[in-house]
């Protein structure tokens, strides 16, 4: 529908005409960006998790422990904490290549070797890409909201809780699918996930001989897995709930308001 400018003198006219084109083309910007913070849902939440994973000494720790690492690699549970943190160290610093030294077997040396060091570097790379990825959802969800709330008001109340209702919805989905087809085929899925993510095969290495592998076996990183789903569902569990709530209580509110007698 366009507004009537034919009374109008011509700078009137164009004046008037510009506003309105500004103002569909803002709309049409704010319709695209609340449609995009949907996805930006999703990643925020799976790379947030992967994220906290990552950063997690109680993760690295509970697997040692779990699958005997320390029986299997001959490295001390001290030890295997320290390398766990030296890890942790060598994701966040701008530290390039890999060095960790440990007593294997009483003999101190370097834990891994060339290979294992090269395929790191590439790991780092995705971790930091991962890092990236949560930071750069984040702010596109907070920038939609900032622009919707500064723009509407108090009306934005309800176009954000729909928002994260269908943040949690579709996160809920993929995670909860992904994590399905992890449980019926986590091997086939892992060797997947390294063909897509590596451009090399730096990351096929011997379980018997290439410590990356006997310090985390198949079984820490289906157990890491299966972590970084769980939070990542809890996340869209609470987005869900929050949105719910508040259409819930709008709903009632108006419904309250239209039974008020005058």
């Amino acid at each position: 529908m366009f507004a009537d400018v034919s009374h109008l003198d011509r700078p009137e006219r164009y004046a008037m005409i510009s506003r309105t084109s500004l103002a569909r083309a803002a709309a049409i910007k704010c319709k695209i960006a609340v449609v995009l913070a949907v996805p930006a849902c999703l990643l925020f939440l799976v790379a947030g998790s992967v994220a906290w994973a990552v950063n997690d000494a109680g993760l690295y720790r509970n697997g040692f422990q779990r699958y005997n690492t320390a029986q299997r690699s001959g490295i001390t549970d001290a030890d295997l904490i320290v390398i766990g943190a030296e890890l942790r160290r060598y994701f966040n610093t701008g530290t390039e290549l890999l060095a960790v030294r440990a007593p294997i077997y009483g003999i101190e040396q370097d834990v891994f070797n060339q290979r294992e060091i090269a395929h790191m570097y590439d790991v780092k790379r995705l971790v930091r890409g991962t890092y990236w990825v949560a930071l750069g959802s984040g702010l596109w969800i907070l920038a939609t909201l900032a622009a919707g709330f500064a723009t509407q008001r108090r009306e934005y109340i309800g176009p954000a809780a729909r928002l994260a209702v269908w943040g949690g919805a579709v996160t809920l989905l993929a995670v909860v699918g992904v994590g399905l087809a992890s449980i019926a085929a986590f091997e086939q899925l892992f060797l997947l996930f390294h063909r897509l993510s590596f451009a090399n095969d730096l990351w096929i290495l011997n379980p018997y001989t290439d410590y990356l592998l006997i310090l985390f076996p198949g079984g820490f990183w289906f157990d890491a897995t299966m972590r970084v789903a769980l939070t990542a569902v809890l996340g869209a569990i609470l987005l869900l709930s929050a949105g719910w709530a508040i259409l819930g209580y709008q709903r009632w509110r108006t419904r309250q308001q239209s039974e008020r007698p005058e």
